[in-house]
């Protein structure tokens, strides 16, 4: 039997304490990072297009973490007759990288700093946005890493393939980060998984991305292919690196963010789809972006989120210790 956090002499409910991801103890500083896995907040919203509000994202998921953090040893599923996430995983929150006010590329430099002590460190980064173009620096931040361990497949999980170029000298939006990732050498392919109904990308860039070999799917394609299809087509045993916009999921589920889009995807579909990938390959980065909790007063969107990323690396460290 596990040991319970109860027995430490406190109940410690979730609404009690301070809200770090999941309760896990907070690092000041950088250099000294002693965990698998680090999490890194990045309230930059900026890059928006549309509805703003994506800077208090962090805060929204670490506030909702709480709710899975009650002093279990570890979170047991019945479905699967194991327990994730338990003493030996240990988790750290590095709190939030500095964001200077209408500086893009001075924001994101920070960003990118706090990844790379992040890797540099051997723990795996887990990035909270902020808009969909932190991925940028996030991306960026592996060039290091990937030189010495070889490169990553990109997976997003999204409504919108932010495959932009450039408008208007704009490069580093939120519509741009995928463009700006597949330019990377050390960037393999990539898959974009959720894609439909309107996005900032037009015709020619679907066609760019395909040619540069990314592989499409909408909502609806990837159920009608399934989960274990859908995985068959990403390269197996890669290092993945997962970015997962919250507008990828319906908003009846998830309204609060910037730019929902209906027909998404409904919780178990993106889950299952993660859980093969932990098992498939070597998951060594992932951010979750575009949490807006002023546009969903029930608070479910960030909830979801914390959920998601929590079963996520449940699953990662699961897999790792089973190899």
């Amino acid at each position: 039997m596990q040991d319970h956090g109860y027995k430490a002499g406190r109940l410690n409910l979730p609404f009690v304490g301070i809200s770090t991801f999941a309760k896990s103890p907070y690092v000041e500083n950088w250099d000294e990072i002693e965990a698998d896995i680090a999490v890194l907040g990045a309230p930059f919203d900026f890059g928006t297009q549309w509805r703003p509000g994506a800077r208090f994202g962090p805060r929204a998921v670490r506030e909702a973490s709480t709710l899975f953090s009650f002093g279990h040893a570890g979170a047991y599923d019945h479905e699967d007759d194991a327990t994730y996430l338990d003493g030996s995983v240990r988790i750290v929150d590095l709190g939030d990288a500095d964001i200077i006010h209408t500086k893009t590329e001075e924001s994101h430099a920070n960003i990118e700093l706090g990844v790379g002590k992040i890797l540099k460190a051997g723990a795996l980064p887990v990035t909270i946005g902020g808009d969909h173009s932190i991925n940028i620096p996030c991306i960026n931040a592996f060039a290091e890493d990937c030189a010495q361990n070889g490169p990553i497949h990109v997976v997003q999980i999204d409504a919108h393939l932010d495959f932009v170029d450039e408008r208007h000298g704009v490069t580093a939006g939120h519509g741009n980060p995928m463009r700006r990732a597949i330019e990377k050498d050390y960037v393999s392919g990539m898959t974009q998984l959720g894609i439909r109904n309107v996005s900032s990308t037009a015709k020619e860039g679907y066609d760019d991305a395909r040619a540069r070999g990314s592989d499409i799917l909408s909502v609806r394609q990837v159920r009608k292919l399934g989960a274990e299809v859908v995985l068959a087509r990403i390269p197996q045993g890669a290092r993945y690196y997962v970015t997962i916009d919250i507008d990828a999921f319906c908003p009846s589920i998830a309204a609060g963010t910037g730019t929902p889009s209906h027909g998404g995807f409904l919780y178990y579909d993106v889950l299952e789809i993660l859980q093969g990938l932990a098992k498939r390959g070597d998951v060594v980065g992932i951010d979750l972006v575009e949490v807006a909790p002023a546009y969903d007063p029930t608070e479910s969107t960030q909830i979801l989120a914390a959920q998601l990323l929590l079963n996520f690396l449940g699953f990662i460290f699961h897999e790792r210790a089973q190899r």
